[in-house]
């Protein structure tokens, strides 16, 4: 009777220090939980052998020489600017340009193009753009904005076997010629949509000639011949044409009654008549 009784109260005594624990707040829980024990070593068992930590396997890394080669930057040209300051313009490489703006020994910026796309800068009223090809342009505010190549006008003066003066104007019109007397009073002027005009028996042309276009002069009044310029004011070609000559006089005889006559054998008169053919 004794054993059960005690038996019992260790029972209780352990769930009720168990549900003690368990009415704490879990906070508290983690807050007052002492460090975990070590776990004790039993007398005649060995403890498994500590493994190592498995680390994550490095891969080599890849082989320089597939490694794509760093871009170099080659030199290319020097240009000075409109304020007199210089750009100092590199290749780096396909549709890849770059200058470096410099006033003396510092460096203003650098701009880039790449991809075809221009790069544009200023400083201090200068203007500079890098072109998709390297070239460089700048101008200054107080200065106008430089035109493009593409825009630009060029004109020679040619004098003709006519006597006056011929034009040729190449620029953002296409060609054109203007013609006008040796003392500057216009005449006329032909282009590619009226390429041709006349004046006095001469007639004054433009012809297309695959990529060229030609300035044909022709003396309608002397046969035909002609004269073809380029647009540089250069005589490239010439045609002659021989102009007809008069045919020779030669006498006939008509009869006549009177006026200028001559007895001939048989007593009549005759007339001498100039005939022509």
């Amino acid at each position: 009777m004794r054993s059960t009784r005690r038996t019992t109260f260790r029972t209780a005594a352990v769930v009720a220090g168990a549900a003690t624990v368990l009415a704490l707040p879990v906070g508290s829980a983690f807050a007052d939980s002492p460090a975990v024990p070590e776990p004790e070593v039993l007398p005649g068992i060995e403890q498994p052998p500590v493994q190592p930590p498995v680390r994550p396997s490095v891969k080599p890394s890849a082989d320089p020489k597939h490694r794509p080669a760093p871009a170099v930057r080659a030199f290319v040209t020097s240009v000075k600017l409109a304020d007199g300051s210089v750009a100092k313009v590199y290749k780096i490489g396909r549709s890849h340009f770059e200058a470096d703006v410099f006033a003396g020994s510092t460096k203003l910026d650098t701009l880039v193009s790449r991809g075809g796309a221009a790069s544009y800068g200023r400083s201090d009223g200068l203007h500079v753009v890098l072109q998709p090809n390297g070239t460089v342009t700048s101008w200054l505010d107080r200065a106008p904005k430089p035109k493009p190549k593409s825009e630009a006008e060029s004109s020679v003066r040619v004098a003709m076997p006519d006597g006056r003066i011929a034009k040729l104007v190449d620029g953002p019109r296409g060609k054109y010629v203007v013609v006008s007397t040796s003392k500057g009073h216009v005449l006329g002027a032909v282009d590619l949509k009226h390429p041709s005009a006349r004046n006095d028996g001469w007639t004054y042309r433009l012809v297309r000639d695959g990529e060229r276009v030609k300035f044909v002069v022709i003396d309608g009044k002397g046969g035909g011949s002609s004269w073809v310029y380029d647009f540089g004011g250069r005589l490239i070609e010439r045609y002659t044409v021989d102009a007809p000559k008069p045919k020779k006089d030669h006498v006939r005889v008509v009869p006549s009654s009177g006026g200028m006559a001559a007895s001939g054998p048989a007593g009549l008169g005759f007339a001498v008549v100039p005939a022509r053919g």
